[in-house]
């Protein structure tokens, strides 16, 4: 069996339409068309139901999905293996949140260009969701998430570490230095990272639990958007220690200590079933290290 049609029928499964999945695999739709046809013919089986907004799996193709996964897995590792792959080179994507991204990750890639100069690491700051989709989609190769709950189909987390999410507010706010309780916590507005982050949708979940309680909450995108909103007194916020003890250091943001909030773990993920290179085996080994050392990294602050 040709494993272009392989390709071509994972890529129409996730994409969901023939022209996106024409323009993924550089290809003419017309193309698409003919190799999901010739699929089709020889495993003697419909895998698409097509409808008015592109194709929809029909149960055989859920079924097959898996396999041609499997497939297309020992297929890069036949070619990786032909072209004599090693630990020492090649290109690894990874993802991460963005306090990982920005905090954690440099000082993995400054030792790998260390030990492994024949590995190029290519970062990609994705949130949960998306980092979970191109996992799922073979577009990255690992991801690093802040968060306790990752499950997803064919996907393997492990967690490695744990970063303190810690709850501050402008200095000066009469809450600051001082035990808060639920009630009083949920009295005040909050600025917190967009829904999917999942210790700020934890923190937003446990005040609305709060009888009578009403919490004005505002979701941004980025780390430093919610740093500026707090330090402007817009609201209380919740962010990991590492991206904001310079700003504590220095006064720009205060404290709140209680209550004490859980770490949030660090997980290390990948594609349960899909082939691990072994530069990409070499990076997570590398992550690995230095997270049980307590992440001591080139961008220490």
């Amino acid at each position: 069996m040709d494993t272009r049609l392989l390709r071509t029928f994972v890529t129409l499964a996730r994409t969901g339409g023939f022209t996106s999945a024409a323009a993924e695999l550089h290809l003419a739709q017309s193309t698409v068309t003919v190799q999901i046809r010739t699929l089709e013919r020889e495993l003697r089986a419909r895998l698409f139901d097509r409808v008015p907004s592109g194709a929809v799996l029909t149960e055989t193709g859920r079924r097959l999905l898996d396999h041609a996964d499997r497939v297309l897995a020992a297929e890069a590792r036949l070619r990786a293996e032909a072209a004599a792959d090693s630990a020492e080179t090649g290109l690894v994507t990874v993802g991460a949140t963005e306090s990982l991204c920005a905090y954690r990750l440099p000082g993995a890639v400054m030792a790998l260009r260390r030990t492994h100069p024949g590995i190029e690491i290519r970062l990609v700051a994705s949130g949960k969701s998306e980092a979970l989709d191109r996992i799922t989609a073979g577009q990255l190769d690992l991801a690093l998430l802040l968060d306790a709950d990752v499950a997803a189909p064919r996907v393997h987390a492990e967690p490695i570490g744990h970063e303190r999410p810690v709850l501050v507010a402008a200095p000066g706010h009469p809450l600051v230095g001082r035990e808060a309780t639920w009630p009083e916590l949920a009295a005040e507005s909050f600025v917190l990272l967009e829904e999917g982050c999942g210790y700020c949708d934890d923190l937003a979940d446990r005040l609305r639990r709060i009888p009578d309680a009403r919490p004005r909450l505002t979701r941004f995108g980025s780390i430093e958007s919610v740093r500026a909103c707090v330090a402007a007194g817009l609201g209380l916020g919740l962010l990991p220690e590492v991206s904001i003890a310079p700003d504590i250091a220095a006064g720009r943001l205060g404290v709140i200590p209680q209550p004490r909030l859980p770490d949030v773990p660090v997980q290390l993920v990948r594609h349960r079933d899909r082939w691990t290179a072994p530069a990409a085996r070499t990076v997570m080994d590398t992550i690995r290290t230095l997270a049980a050392a307590g992440w001591p990294t080139e961008r220490s602050r």
